[in-house]
């Protein structure tokens, strides 16, 4: 399945985010890969992600601009084939804001 920007998305729960200058390591627990993301705003998308109905809600949200957008969701695209991030199930729920 192609990543669909208007699905809920969320870091994967076998992921752990670890904050470095250049952005952030990503380490999944379950198949031991190591991600680089080099970019703050996409961590700070990823990290975000669980919070909003979709992730084109979420860019939203972030006000990234339309520049931007299409190398975001190529990043995120990349990182759903990587298993960073997953979809969410319609049962499953935004975390709450603050």
């Amino acid at each position: 399945m192609a990543f669909d920007p208007e699905r809920r998305y969320a870091l994967h729960p076998q992921v752990a985010l670890r904050s470095e200058p250049f952005g952030a390591l990503a380490y999944h627990y379950g198949n031991r890969r190591l991600i680089f993301i080099r970019s703050a705003s996409l961590v700070e998308l990823v990290r975000g992600l669980d919070r909003h109905p979709s992730a084109a809600a979420a860019l939203d949200a972030l006000g990234i601009p339309d520049q931007d957008r299409t190398r975001l969701r190529r990043a995120l695209e990349q990182l759903e084939h990587a298993q960073v991030i997953h979809p969410l199930t319609g049962g499953d729920r935004c975390a709450p804001t603050s």
